[in-house]
């Protein structure tokens, strides 16, 4: 028997807050179009007139996230009742240079973020002589710098007043193990912060993650950055500002996720009442403008704030109803079963899974079984996005 592998690393705690109960905030300068794209995204009106301010309280609507294996189960199962999965997204009003510092209405927004666990940082890549750029010309690149550095300002004010705490209890307690383990933790969190570097891209013990998701950092959020084109530019699939963005986003932001669109191409999409006549405007589109392909990048959108908030879902399925119920990657069985009840969780005996792929093969629940593809799972069971799943327990009902 080969030796047991001691160095087998265990996953990391993941950075933010645990739990499926969590939402994505649209952030940039004011008029780049974060008010017309939650608009579309969440198809509810908040104010988007052409003013920097004109969103002072943040808007929160949950988004419904596109899964054709959710639509394939409801097709199969025709249940009474069709749940799909959301994601939760805020409408955070513009920040500008010196929000740290409060200036515009920088203390209030900044705190909006810091309730949201992933941010949208929605840049313009397009000029309008009706909509006027609060710096004068349009250039998204500066416009990123902005919001970073306003962003790394005040989290280094939070740490600093987090590290005076941690330093203070570690000269009243000096030979207390935790209380010097904490303050070391602390310093390197502090010179990380204070180099210029945001906190999500730093190796972290479980000890430094832990510290970090208590104080949600700004700079430690997951970050998806959407770049807002003219309709045309969207259609063509050009736009000068597209590459240096890439450039300074791989260079600067660890090549996170960015993803072009267009808020005016997505709002006269949403005009267009019925599929037909959605179908009928884009072919106008690659008409006018000689493309073979073109569609909406809303869905894209969606899932990509999804995936960074690290949340995939399992369904419950059957002629009463067929939901997609949100959980966190890594999570075990009993703790899916406590997102139904939390009594389920409490009184977890086993589940019964049926990986999507399966039962989509087989074409039924009786096939999938008959198949022998349904499994029976235990308490250590991770639930893996798209299982199936009926849970049993010996909760009183």
């Amino acid at each position: 028997m080969p030796p047991k592998n001691k160095t087998a690393e265990v996953e990391k705690p993941f950075l933010g807050r645990p739990g499926n109960h969590v939402k994505m905030g649209i952030v940039g300068i004011p008029n780049v179009g974060k008010s017309t794209t939650f608009n579309v995204m969440c198809g509810m009106q908040v104010a988007a007139e052409n003013f920097p301010f004109c969103t002072i309280d943040p808007s929160v609507s949950r988004v419904a996230l596109q899964d054709k294996r959710f639509d394939w189960l409801c097709k199969t199962y025709q249940p009474a009742s069709e749940v799909p999965a959301f994601l939760t997204v805020t409408d955070i009003a513009g920040l500008i240079k010196g929000a740290s510092e409060g200036e515009g209405l920088g203390n209030a927004f900044l705190s909006n973020i810091l309730a949201c666990d992933g941010i949208f940082h929605l840049v313009r890549a397009f000029s309008s002589d009706e909509i006027v750029h609060v710096d004068g010309d349009v250039d998204p690149v500066r416009d990123l710098q902005t919001i970073r550095q306003e962003l790394l300002i005040k989290d280094k004010e939070f740490v600093d007043n987090n590290f005076s705490k941690c330093e203070a209890e570690h000269k009243r307690n000096g030979k207390d193990k935790e209380a010097k383990e904490n303050y070391l933790a602390f310093c390197k969190i502090k010179e990380w912060i204070e180099a210029g570097k945001e906190l999500r891209f730093g190796d972290w013990s479980n000890r430094e993650i832990d510290m970090i998701n208590q104080a949600q950092y700004l700079t430690a959020k997951p970050v998806i950055y959407l770049v807002n084109m003219s309709e045309k530019n969207y259609v063509q699939k050009k736009n000068k500002f597209l590459e240096p963005l890439k450039e300074w986003i791989m260079a600067e932001s660890g090549g996170e996720p960015m993803i072009p669109y267009s808020a005016e191409f997505e709002l006269h999409l949403s005009e267009q009442e019925g599929d037909e006549a959605k179908t009928e405007y884009i072919a106008g589109l690659k008409e006018k403008y000689k493309v073979d392909k073109l569609k909406s990048a809303m869905d894209r959108i969606v899932l990509a704030g999804y995936k960074a908030l690290h949340l995939q879902h399992f369904f419950t399925a059957g002629a009463d109803e067929v939901k997609c119920w949100t959980i966190r990657e890594r999570t075990k069985a009993p703790q899916a079963a406590g997102t139904i009840h939390g009594d389920f969780e409490k009184c977890f005996i086993k589940a019964e899974v049926m990986p999507y792929a399966e039962l989509e093969a087989a074409g039924s629940e009786a096939d999938c079984k008959a198949a022998g593809k349904m499994m029976l799972k235990g308490k250590e069971y991770v639930v893996q996005d798209g299982d199936v799943m009926h849970f049993h327990h010996n909760a009183s009902k």
